[in-house]
């Protein structure tokens, strides 16, 4: 079965490369420093394809000195028999309109390496601009990053602008994580990014 597997913005004057993977077996994701500085992998994992696609898109069209490598998922484990640079951040995309968004995350969770719960995981909220509709109640999102200490973002990733917005911010993210932004360290990130309305990340 075929997914949306990297998307690779190269350095400027490059092209832009969209590769496929193949869901094949199981792999226990472990963090490390990136094998290049100028490399930054992103993993996405959520059931929403054609959001995150959207959203892998507006990350890519960030101005940000290091090559940005976002890899899509519908869940864990990833495929062990990829070639892949280890993930310097993942992050857990809930659909509030979708239980088995929420189900889907709970359970890839369980694939995690405990180390990566010391600032490099996120979770971002989707579908919170029509609570009236919701399958699920915002605050069972909120309890779940907090279970994991991890950072949460709001944001409707169907409005083009809240997408360009909270790509800027995984961005940010991602380069604090990867070890691109000099005195600041993942285990920063809770403390910086506690929702989608706090303006620190960007004064890094």
């Amino acid at each position: 079965m075929c997914f949306p597997g990297s998307l690779v913005r190269p350095p400027e004057g490059g092209s832009r490369e969209v590769r496929s993977a193949v869901r094949t077996g199981p792999e226990r994701l472990q963090p490390g420093p990136s094998p290049r500085a100028w490399r930054s992998p992103l993993s996405l994992v959520g059931t929403e394809d054609a959001l995150l696609q959207q959203l892998a898109d507006s990350m890519l069209k960030e101005d940000c000195a290091s090559e940005l490598k976002v890899h899509l998922a519908r869940s864990l484990p990833l495929p062990s028999n990829v070639n892949r640079p280890r993930i310097d951040l993942i992050v857990f995309v809930v659909n509030l309109h979708s239980k088995y968004s929420l189900r889907n995350v709970e359970e890839s969770l369980h694939h995690v390496d405990t180390t990566f719960f010391l600032g490099k995981v996120g979770f971002l909220i989707t579908g919170a601009g029509r609570e009236g509709h919701c399958s699920i109640h915002r605050n069972t999102v909120v309890r779940l990053a907090r279970t994991y200490r991890s950072p949460l973002l709001f944001c409707d990733l169907e409005v083009e602008g809240f997408r360009a917005t909270v790509a800027q911010r995984l961005v940010r993210m991602l380069q604090i994580c990867a070890g691109h932004v000099p005195g600041v360290s993942a285990l920063n990130l809770l403390s910086l990014l506690r929702s989608s309305e706090n303006p620190a990340l960007e004064d890094v």
